[in-house]
């Protein structure tokens, strides 16, 4: 398995606000706007991306972050071998992903991803 990308997931009560202060203190562009989540980039490296959230559209929580794998299946068969916590079970999400929550020993829910 491959990490492909890694993105801060930061929760916001406006998004809104949040987005026009990262765009306009940061330089940051909206490249992705669900309602719920907003994907902000650099212009310049659009790899570089921080993600703003009010709730997760079908998991009970907002993840520290999202890390995009070129294998979901085997991250996630992997992390129940482990015993590790799962949040949010492994899903086919109607806008493109595929992906499941664990919690990390520290207690930090990441969303681990592939794009469909």
């Amino acid at each position: 398995m491959t990490i492909k990308r890694v993105v801060p997931d930061l929760e916001s009560k406006s998004l809104e606000q949040a987005k026009a202060f990262y765009v306009r203190v940061l330089g940051f562009e909206v490249v992705m706007d669900h309602g719920w989540i907003v994907t902000l980039a650099d212009p310049a490296r659009p790899e570089v991306q921080l993600s703003l959230m009010t709730h997760d559209e079908t998991a009970p929580v907002v993840p520290v972050a999202s890390i995009q794998v070129d294998d979901v299946d085997a991250a996630y068969a992997e992390a129940k071998a482990s015993g590790a916590e799962i949040v949010h079970e492994l899903t086919d999400e109607p806008w493109g992903v595929r992906r499941f929550f664990v919690r990390d020993p520290d207690g930090h829910v990441v969303n681990v991803l592939a794009h469909r």
